[in-house]
C-alpha cells in the first residue's frame, strides 16, 4: 500500500504497511482500485452526457467512501467496486463505439484475484512525475471532499448538476497523461471554485431543510434515560432518527461533528434530543465506552476500535461509513433508514455516564452572524476588535495539535476566532470570553459551514466598501486532516484568499514545486511556533 491522503501519513511521507488512520493494507488497495474504477466511470458518464443522477450519485458515493476513517471494511468497498464496473459496463453498451474510450474506461472484472491484483497495480505512485502526482493527487483528495459535501446534499433532494458534472469531468483529466503541470494548476483551481458552489449547495440544503442556525448554548452533560449517540456529519440522518425515536423514552445526543445539529431549529422541536457527549473524533474510543448505548456513525471519523472494546455490537454505520463486525443500515429506495434495530437497544441500555457539566455556544453561521454584522462593525470601528482569526478545519490526535490550543489563549483580548470544523475543540470550552457581548469564539458549525465564514468576510468586505477581501483584519491559521479540509483550503484559493498558515504539517502529497507555486501565487505557510507566527500576524 502507499497512502499520504491525510495529515497524520506516517513521517508525513506515506503509510506504507499500515495507515496511521489504523486501515489495513487491503483496505487501502480496495480504495486505491474504487478510485480507479469511477475514473473509468465518469469517462464513459461523459461521453454519454446524459446527467444521469444515478450514474453520478455513484461516482460521488465512490469518492465518499475513500476519505480518511470513513470504511474500514474492504469486503464493503470490494462489492461497490464491482457494482461500479457493472454500471460503467452497461453504461458502455450504450455507447455507438469504444474506440475512444481509455484503459482504465474499459477495464472490467468480476474475478475476485484479478481485482486484488488490479488494487495493487493502480496505486498512488502509478503516476511516476513527482509534479504532476502531486497535482492529480491534489485534485483527487479535493474531488473527494466536494463529493462529500455533494453527497449531503443530494441525499436532501438537493443537486446542481454544475457540480455533478465537473466531479465526472475533471476525474477523468486527472487520468490523461499529456496534461502539463500548467493545465493540472489549472484543473486544482477549478477544482476549488467548484468546491464553493458544493458548499453553497449544501448550505442552501441544510438551511432550508432544517432553518438557519440560531445561538444555541449545548448542553454536554448527561441525563438519567437511556439514549443513542449519532456522530458523523449526515443531518439527514439525524433527522430520520429523531423522527423514529420519538415517544420511546430514548434521548438523542450528538457527538464530535454532529455538534451543530444542535443550533437548528428543526431539531430543537423535539423533546428528546438531549445535547451533545464527548468531544472531538479522535477522542471515541473511551467515549463511546461511556456511553453505554448504541452509537451511530453516518460518515466518516471512525476510529479503530481497542481489542478489549464493549462497544462493538452496539455501534452501527450507515451511508458510505463501514467498519468490519458493525451493523450496516441501509436506506431502501426511497432513502429511507430503519433505525428501529437501534432504537430498541438503545431501551435495554444503562444511560450514559456523565463526562463532563459543561455548557458551550455556537451558532453563528452566516444567517446569524450577518444579524449582528452592525453591531460588529461598530465593535470594529470603535477599536473594541482588532482582528478576526478564521481557525477552521480538523482535529487530530498527535500531540502537535496543542498548538492551537496554545495560539488561541495567546492571542490579544481584542481579537475574534472565527471556527467551523472539529478544530473548535481544540479551543471551545476555554472560556475566552466576549467582546461586548460578541463572543471571542463564533463557532459556524461543520467543516463544511467554512462556507459561512467566507460569507461572513465578504459581508464585511462590504460593509466597509474594501476592494478585496484580503485587506480585512482576517487571518487564517488553518488545521487540517483530511480530504474535505483539503476542498476548503481550495475554495479559499479559488476566491483569492491569500497568507494562510496552513497545519500543523503541510501535506505529504505536495511536491517542493507545488509548495512553491502555492507559496509565490498564494503566500501559504507552515505554522511555525505561536510566538512566531502571532509576530507575524500582528505585523
Amino acid at each position: 500500500m502507499f497512502c499520504y491522503q491525510c495529515q497524520e501519513t506516517a513521517k508525513n511521507e506515506g503509510c506504507t504497511v499500515q495507515g496511521v488512520c489504523g486501515k489495513k493494507e487491503d483496505t487501502a488497495n480496495a480504495q486505491d482500485l474504487l478510485v480507479y474504477v469511477t475514473k473509468g466511470l465518469a469517462e464513459v458518464a461523459n461521453r454519454i452526457g446524459d446527467d444521469n443522477e444515478e450514474v453520478y450519485d455513484r461516482i460521488s458515493n465512490n469518492l465518499f467512501v475513500t476519505i480518511t476513517n470513513a470504511n474500514f471494511d474492504t469486503d464493503a468497498i470490494m462489492k461497490v467496486v464491482k457494482e461500479t464496473i457493472k454500471m460503467k459496463d452497461e453504461l458502455i453498451e450504450k455507447l455507438d463505439s469504444k474506440d475512444n474510450l481509455s484503459e482504465i474506461a474499459l477495464y472490467s472484472s468480476m474475478d475476485d484475484k484479478e481485482l486484488e491484483r488490479k488494487a495493487i497495480e493502480v496505486g498512488v505512485l502509478n503516476t511516476m512525475n513527482e509534479d504532476e502526482r502531486s497535482l492529480v493527487e491534489l485534485t483527487t483528495y479535493g474531488l473527494k471532499g466536494m463529493a462529500a459535501y455533494n453527497h449531503h446534499a443530494n441525499v436532501l433532494g438537493y443537486r446542481d448538476q454544475e457540480v455533478d458534472r465537473f466531479i465526472a469531468h475533471a476525474l477523468e483529466e486527472t487520468t490523461k497523461s499529456d496534461k502539463e503541470v500548467a493545465s493540472l494548476i489549472d484543473l486544482v483551481m477549478d477544482t476549488g471554485s467548484h468546491g464553493v458552489k458544493a458548499m453553497a449547495l449544501l448550505d442552501k440544503a441544510n438551511t432550508e431543510s432544517f432553518g438557519n442556525p440560531e445561538i444555541t448554548e449545548v448542553d454536554y452533560s448527561a441525563g438519567d434515560k437511556p439514549a443513542i449517540l449519532i456522530s458523523g456529519h449526515d443531518l439527514n440522518d439525524m433527522k430520520m432518527l429523531l423522527d423514529q425515536s420519538k415517544d420511546s423514552g430514548v434521548e438523542i445526543y450528538t457527538h464530535s461533528e454532529m455538534l451543530p445539529a444542535n443550533y437548528y431549529p428543526e431539531f430543537k422541536k423535539y423533546d428528546h434530543f438531549h445535547g451533545n457527549y464527548g468531544n472531538s473524533w479522535w477522542t471515541q474510543n473511551d467515549e463511546f465506552e461511556a456511553f453505554n448505548g448504541p452509537i451511530l456513525m453516518t460518515t466518516n471519523c471512525i476510529v479503530p476500535m481497542k481489542k478489549d472494546n464493549t462497544y462493538q455490537d452496539r455501534m452501527f454505520t450507515t451511508g458510505d461509513a463501514g467498519y468490519p463486525g458493525c451493523k450496516h443500515i441501509e436506506k431502501d429506495e426511497n432513502g429511507y433508514k430503519d433505525f428501529s434495530e437501534i432504537i430498541e437497544l438503545a431501551k435495554s441500555c444503562k444511560a450514559p455516564t456523565n463526562l463532563e457539566d459543561t455548557k458551550v455556544v455556537g451558532g453563528f453561521a452566516h444567517n446569524q452572524v450577518v444579524q449582528l454584522a452592525d453591531k460588529v462593525v461598530e465593535e470594529i470601528n470603535a477599536g473594541n476588535i482588532k482582528k478576526f482569526v478564521v481557525m477552521a478545519g480538523c482535529d487530530g490526535r498527535f500531540k502537535d495539535r496543542s498548538y492551537y490550543t496554545d495560539f488561541a489563549e495567546a492571542i490579544p483580548k481584542d481579537w475574534v476566532i472565527l471556527t467551523a470544523g472539529c478544530a473548535k475543540y481544540r479551543y471551545n470550552k476555554l472560556g475566552l470570553g466576549d467582546i461586548n457581548g460578541i463572543p471571542r469564539v463564533l463557532d459556524a458549525g461543520q467543516c463544511n459551514d467554512s462556507y459561512s465564514l467566507v460569507q461572513i468576510a465578504l459581508t464585511l468586505q462590504e460593509a466597509f466598501g474594501l476592494d478585496s477581501i484580503n485587506d480585512l483584519p482576517i487571518e487564517y491559521n488553518i488545521a487540517w486532516y483530511e480530504q474535505k479540509a483539503v476542498i476548503v483550503l481550495l475554495a479559499l484559493l479559488s476566491l483569492g484568499v491569500k497568507n494562510i498558515h496552513l497545519g500543523p504539517t503541510l501535506p505529504a502529497f505536495l511536491s517542493e514545486t507545488v509548495v512553491d507555486f502555492l507559496v509565490e501565487n498564494f503566500g501559504i505557510a507552515p505554522n511555525t511556533s505561536v510566538k512566531e507566527d502571532l509576530e507575524e500576524m500582528t505585523a
